[in-house]
């Protein structure tokens, strides 16, 4: 072996490295996102839950428990609520993800030692119903700590003295219930972006993008028709992961399938334009797995699939509602886990449908400027 021949090969790697500025991204980027992310944005101990109240008692007893639920910092009244119904269809809507009942007779249950306040929880997401748990450990003013008594395992209630926390939608804590609607998110994220950067930039390796350009098709028709044989492939994998998850864990499915699929339809196109615009940046086919790596990591790490999205801090949040699966983890379990249906959910669906615009107009026109 000549170490002159092998000298010559490291510096040819070096300064082909050097030229690819993507790849330096990687080089420099993916530790720097991993440690920002996982050092500053994880945050499992969970804060500032979105809560409603319905104090129908309004005492300054009643008053002074609700106070000291918000000195916690698990939850922050957001909206007030005359009944406990009013709470539960807000639950169900997934505007509040908390739920705190005062009875009208609260300070007589308060001073017989009986249950006197009631914490409704979303427990379609298990991290929130471990969290609420710990409003159960607050006591009354007259009742001692050594009355905390935890109630029956798989009854979805938890007693602490007089304040009992009741979970609904996932009683049982089953983290497949959790995890399967957010898997159709993750698996379409992965597979959509990527597939579709991919083709665009095939077509071009392959010299096919010339014979193509000199067909009369607009540039528009030929971008959403590259696009459209993926958006089944989308369906197929969707409908496919409903069946596994019904069959293999007994997933329900309490809201419509038919707002399921055209959640996921949103979902698939979202991803398909966003491949597009990450075509019209690629050089190649591995430039274009490279850039779809930076999408998928935030994704999975920042909208609530793996880690809380309310423990994370404000500035995170705020980057996390850029990302499509934010939006459509809270579609999907909303409609399969809560049977809320789209209507009542608009707010994500106009999330989704403006991010579609957006991608799709800017890849258009990024596509027009690279062909002219």
């Amino acid at each position: 072996m000549s170490l002159r021949r092998l000298q010559a090969i490291v510096m040819k790697e070096l300064r082909q490295m050097r030229r690819d500025r993507i790849t330096l991204a990687m080089i420099v980027g993916i530790p720097v996102m991993q440690l920002v992310l996982f050092g500053y944005a994880i945050n499992l101990n969970l804060r500032g839950l979105s809560a409603g109240v319905a104090d129908q008692a309004n005492t300054a007893g009643s008053r002074a428990v609700v106070m000291d639920m918000t000195a916690t910092g698990v939850i922050e009244p957001k909206v007030s609520a005359r009944t406990p119904q009013e709470l539960m269809e807000r639950l169900r809507r997934g505007e509040i993800s908390v739920g705190v009942v005062v009875p009208h007779d609260f300070e007589r249950r308060r001073h017989e030692g009986r249950e006197a306040v009631q914490v409704l929880v979303d427990g379609s997401d298990t991290v929130v119903q471990s969290a609420a748990v710990q409003l159960a450990q607050l006591p009354l003013d007259n009742t001692p700590r050594a009355n905390t008594r935890p109630l029956r395992e798989g009854t979805g209630q938890v007693a602490a003295g007089q304040i009992s926390v009741v979970a609904f939608y996932n009683p049982e804590r089953r983290s497949a219930i959790n995890i399967v609607p957010g898997l159709i998110g993750i698996i379409l994220t992965m597979t959509m972006v990527m597939f579709t950067a991919v083709a665009i930039v095939r077509e071009r390796e392959r010299g096919n993008m010339e014979l193509l350009i000199a067909t009369p098709l607009s540039r528009s028709e030929l971008m959403v028709g590259k696009v459209l044989p993926y958006a089944g492939i989308g369906l197929i994998q969707t409908s496919l992961v409903l069946l596994l998850g019904v069959w293999l864990f007994d997933v329900p499915i309490r809201g419509s399938l038919l707002d399921v699929y055209l959640a996921a339809v949103l979902l698939i196109v979202a991803n398909l334009t966003l491949g597009l615009l990450i075509s019209t940046k690629a050089q190649s086919q591995f430039q274009a797995m490279q850039m779809t790596f930076f999408v998928f990591l935030p994704s999975i790490l920042l909208s609530g699939f793996m880690f809380p999205f309310a423990g994370m801090p404000k500035i995170v949040q705020w980057l996390a509602e850029v990302l499509p699966l934010t939006h459509f983890l809270r579609l999907i379990r909303g409609i399969m886990l809560r049977g809320a249906s789209l209507v009542e959910l608009w707010p994500e669906v106009l999330a989704l449908l403006a991010f579609i615009t957006v991608m799709m107009t800017a890849a258009i026109l990024r596509f027009r400027k690279r062909l002219d």
